[in-house]
């Protein structure tokens, strides 16, 4: 497709001039090719970074005429201040009671951003992205998630304690060793729920707010360990447009999602991360990313809130830096040993997720 073709139909696309057959046929085409994919998702930037500028200016100007209105009429001298005090005290006379109430309305309005902003926020930096971690005070207070009701397992966590986040987690050995975003456990606690709804009491072990990763360790003693994890985890970096999949608890059941990786480093040219194409929600940080083979070549934990389908995974390799810090820091954790064999390379991906789901946990931190 020419370019010019190509931004024109992107162009038309994002500002919904395309017909429904159009729309449906360019989507399809999205998700087939990654590059014209990422071409719609900086074109969209452009755009809003644009919008962004153009609303700047004209503010400018707006500045600039209320400046010039106030030179001509004398009200400011060239350095921009007022003439005389006796102007400055009539003109506070004047207006002091609508600036009094404006003010009170603006201190009301502020607080009530402030609280907004901190509500919806997720603690991430940058406003443009969004933690996947979920919060469960929220859906616990609504008593309805995902169209059910929520029947919360308790059993496992104390008496005096209270739900703070979820999100998802895996297996790395055998011995009950689970990955999981370090944002996931805002509490001081957490236990791990598997794809049969059985609870298990766990420990924070390891915790690396840099890299956003965790390692919780099972230890409840009703708790079985499984005989072999079917995936390895990869130390090298996956390839541009390589298919990926996951499995993770936006819900309270395992869910299954697919995409393809769509840029080797991730927001801002972060290099512990991948930019992948897929669609996720509240719940899925912590979840694995698989490439086609099984092996997992990440780990979900953000998206992009100005972008459909765009999300981040902290990369593998950055699982083997935390296991080693781990190591280093506590020899009580050497049986910690991570899988290095995959079962589930040429096998269908049905057969994959069978094997991979009993391996990926619900994590659900809490906090007095």
């Amino acid at each position: 497709m020419d370019d010019i073709l190509l931004l024109e139909a992107i162009e038309r696309y994002l500002t919904g001039d395309m017909n429904s057959e159009e729309r449906s046929y360019f989507e399809n085409l999205r998700k087939t090719t990654p590059e014209i994919d990422q071409m719609v998702v900086e074109h969209n930037m452009f755009i809003h970074q644009m919008d962004m500028y153009t609303t700047r200016r004209n503010i400018k100007h707006g500045l600039h005429e209320v400046h010039a209105y106030l030179l001509e009429r004398g009200d400011l001298n060239e350095g921009g201040e007022l003439t005389t005090i006796g102007k400055v005290v009539q003109f506070w006379n004047k207006y002091k009671k609508v600036t009094a109430i404006a003010a009170s309305v603006g201190g009301v309005i502020a607080l009530f951003i402030s609280g907004l902003a901190f509500y919806f926020s997720s603690a991430v930096n940058d406003p443009k992205l969004e933690q996947l971690g979920k919060d469960l005070e929220v859906v616990k207070k609504n008593q309805q998630y995902q169209g059910a009701v929520i029947q919360e397992v308790t059993s496992k966590i104390p008496s005096n304690a209270r739900l703070l986040s979820g999100g998802s987690g895996f297996l790395i050995s055998t011995k009950g060793y689970i990955v999981t975003n370090a944002h996931v456990l805002k509490g001081t606690g957490a236990v791990v729920v598997n794809n049969k709804g059985e609870e298990f009491k766990s420990s924070i072990v390891h915790i690396d707010h840099e890299k956003d990763l965790a390692i919780l360790l099972i230890n409840d003693p009703e708790y079985v360990p499984v005989k072999n994890i079917p995936y390895a985890i990869r130390k090298s970096n996956a390839d541009l447009g390589e298919e990926i999949f996951t499995l993770g608890y936006p819900r309270n059941e395992v869910v299954y999602g697919m995409g393809y990786l769509s840029a080797k480093s991730g927001y801002n040219g972060d290099t512990l991360s991948y930019q992948i194409q897929i669609s996720v929600n509240p719940g899925n940080s912590g979840a694995p990313v698989f490439n086609k083979a099984g092996d997992i070549i990440g780990v979900l934990s953000t998206r992009q809130l100005q972008a459909d389908g765009v999300a981040f995974a902290v990369k593998s390799k950055n699982i083997y830096t935390l296991v080693d810090s781990l190591h280093s820091s506590d020899k009580a954790f050497e049986d910690l040993k991570m899988p290095v064999k995959s079962t589930l390379k040429g096998i269908e991906r049905k057969e994959q997720i069978r094997k991979v789901e009993d391996c990926v946990y619900y994590v659900k931190a809490y906090g007095k």
